[in-house]
């Protein structure tokens, strides 16, 4: 578990803990507490400033990235870069790895951010909510490292998820029914929220499939990502 917290957040844990395949089998776990945390702060931030919509949607957003030390929203941005530009894909992977933000990738970062900003100032606070769709993201990122092949020939920090990798249903199935559980606390709504997020996942998952041949760091990252927003968009919209 905590090679899996130290992979997915800034946080000093785990050192000297190469992660394997079988962390993936926490990341489920790490993204519910992940999404607990937050939940949390969304709800003392609500409390603190007596429901200023659009401060604690901001605060929460930026509690968000500092969390994760924004590995997911750069993972997204990359993404966007690398798999939407209109190059071969030897090209895509050299992107991918660039430090350098492209207008696909600044795009990309500004709609998500927009839209969770956004989804947070229309909705109260839902702890459950976010603990069912935090364990969503990474769950799916989890399945994408153990079903599709890794995509760098020259290898990359995701590489390392290559040793002993499990099957992708036993980790996608108790995570998938642990985030539905959670949701669902949080209303009719959560359930169908998740299951939006994951299919939403699955496309970006088929992108980099077809565009590059599979899975890289930042791909698992733009899943998490774009699961997560999907959700809080489906449970926005009434």
């Amino acid at each position: 578990m905590l090679a899996a917290l130290a992979f997915l957040t800034p946080l000093p844990v785990g050192a000297g803990r190469r992660p394997s395949g079988r962390t993936l089998l926490w990341f489920p776990v790490v993204g519910a507490l992940l999404g607990g945390v937050l939940g949390l702060a969304w709800r003392g931030l609500d409390r603190l400033t007596r429901g200023q919509g659009l401060l604690v949607a901001t605060l929460v957003v930026a509690a968000d990235l500092a969390l994760t030390g924004a590995l997911h929203f750069d993972g997204l941005v990359d993404s966007a870069d690398g798999l939407l530009a209109p190059v071969e894909r030897a090209r895509r992977l050299v992107i991918m790895a660039a430090p350098e933000v492209g207008a696909f990738g600044l795009a990309a970062g500004l709609v998500g951010l927009l839209l969770r900003v956004a989804c947070f100032a229309q909705l109260a606070p839902r702890p459950l909510l976010l603990i069912g769709l935090w364990c969503a993201s990474r769950t799916v990122m989890a399945c994408v490292a153990a079903a599709l092949p890794y995509a760098r020939p020259e290898g990359g920090l995701a590489s390392a998820f290559l040793d002993g990798m499990p099957e992708a249903l036993v980790i996608g199935i108790p995570g998938a029914l642990l985030a539905v559980a959670a949701a669902a606390g949080a209303g009719v709504r959560g359930p169908l929220a998740v299951a939006a997020g994951l299919v939403a996942a699955l496309g970006v998952a088929l992108l980099a499939r077809r565009r590059i041949g599979g899975f890289t760091g930042d791909v698992l990252g733009a899943c998490g990502f774009v699961c997560e927003t999907v959700g809080l968009v489906v449970a926005t919209v009434r």
